[in-house]
């Protein structure tokens, strides 16, 4: 078995003819520059392109391995520059069952069931071409769709206020609208963590993934895991999600929940803790607020006693890190060749040489989870405080 690094919820801003495919992500998150970021900078093993539904992908794609520059895999995915990439599509379903829009991951082995579920799509939502789109039919015949093709259903970021599974479409249940057999995991966005999940007894039986949900280049890997398998390939994807054959999430790495944009429940208006009890916001006067994660998860717990997970290790990405720039953070990458190689293994005493002493003591107090951290909430991220790395663990 090998150790590899997995990001599985990417998406594609543009198509190879410069049209949209995601439209709130980035430009330059193209197909080739996502493979190129993630294998080269980022360090990854495998990822998941979350829009290969679209049918300019799938042509792009298809005149890659053309040109001999994309290989299909006998056990599932695409390999391209040492990386394999997963295929996955990114769907809304807001059918009579559910209370709000839900979005749910669906991953496919090759490139002919993608082709073939894009055909699918074609005759049940407004437009194939973009991601993160209304599909009209059930989830449940979504669910069904997916297992005819052999594929993966993995409901996303299930406990984010806007359009996810706890955060918006059902009152207390999954149940409420998919069917249990047919969920293969459970995605838990950037304000949650496995301690916190694992509150709500429904989901002990399912693993839980960590993904970035990336809409630009450097958002790739912010949240990620590792998976030990035989290869980076679709099927040993699916072995490790029902740990089967030894086959396992080694560890989840994620923000610390603090950091998440939806943590903490606060008032609309002016952004500040928002009491629900009162109704009304200390500090404005306000009566509307954005309900946090933390918060919806303290409704729904009912569960004494939590299953055996792997670790989840709180990471800091680079990003977040006060004072590292681009031009830091290339020297960085000039010396160590990648993020996890920065994030995981850098000796202290090399990070000093490198780069002034108070982004390495950020940097180490990251790895080792002492950093104090601003809590995020309504749509804003947390942030790193200032002065908060003093006297790391090294």
């Amino acid at each position: 078995m090998k150790s590899f690094y997995t990001d599985l919820h990417i998406h594609i801003g543009r198509t190879k003819s410069g049209k949209p495919v995601k439209i709130t992500a980035s430009r330059n998150l193209s197909l080739p520059a996502i493979i190129e970021y993630a294998s080269k900078q980022k360090g990854l093993d495998m990822i998941g392109i979350i829009d290969c539904h679209s049918p300019e992908v799938i042509l792009e794609m298809e005149e890659l391995i053309e040109q001999g520059k994309m290989v299909e895999l006998s056990n599932g995915g695409v390999k391209m520059e040492e990386i394999t990439i997963i295929l996955g599509s990114e769907l809304e379903i807001y059918d009579a069952s559910c209370k709000g829009p839900i979005h749910v991951l669906c991953y496919l082995p090759s490139l002919s069931k993608m082709m073939e579920f894009s055909n699918w799509l074609t005759d049940h939502m407004k437009n194939v071409t973009l991601s993160s789109q209304r599909l009209y039919v059930s989830g449940k015949e979504l669910q069904q769709k997916v297992k005819e093709l052999n594929g993966l259903f993995i409901p996303a970021h299930v406990f984010t206020p806007f359009k996810s599974l706890y955060g918006s479409g059902v009152s207390r249940s999954f149940k409420e609208v998919l069917e249990e057999k047919m969920i293969d995991g459970i995605e838990l966005g950037l304000s949650s963590d496995t301690e916190m999940a694992d509150q709500i007894e429904e989901l002990h039986s399912f693993s839980f993934i960590t993904n970035s949900d990336a809409h630009s280049l450097e958002k790739i890997a912010r949240e990620y895991q590792v998976m030990e398998m035989k290869e980076a390939s679709f099927a040993e994807f699916a072995k490790v999600l029902h740990q089967e054959e030894g086959r396992r999430i080694v560890a989840n790495y994620g923000l610390d929940p603090k950091l998440g944009k939806y943590h903490e429940t606060v008032c609309m208006k002016c952004y500040t803790p928002f009491f629900e009890t009162e109704g009304i916001c200390r500090e404005c006067g306000s009566h509307k607020w954005v309900k946090g994660v933390a918060s919806r998860i303290t409704d729904l717990k009912d569960a004494a006693n939590a299953p055996f997970r792997p670790p989840y290790i709180h990471q800091i990405p680079l990003d977040y890190i006060p004072g590292l720039g681009k031009k830091t953070l290339q020297k960085l990458l000039d010396y160590f060749s990648t993020e996890m190689q920065i994030i995981h293994e850098a000796p202290y005493e090399k990070l000093v040489e490198i780069v002034p002493m108070k982004i390495a003591d950020y940097i180490v107090a990251a790895r080792t989870g002492t950093l104090n951290l601003q809590v995020g909430g309504g749509g804003k991220y947390g942030k790193v405080r200032v002065d908060s790395a003093k006297n790391p663990t090294i």
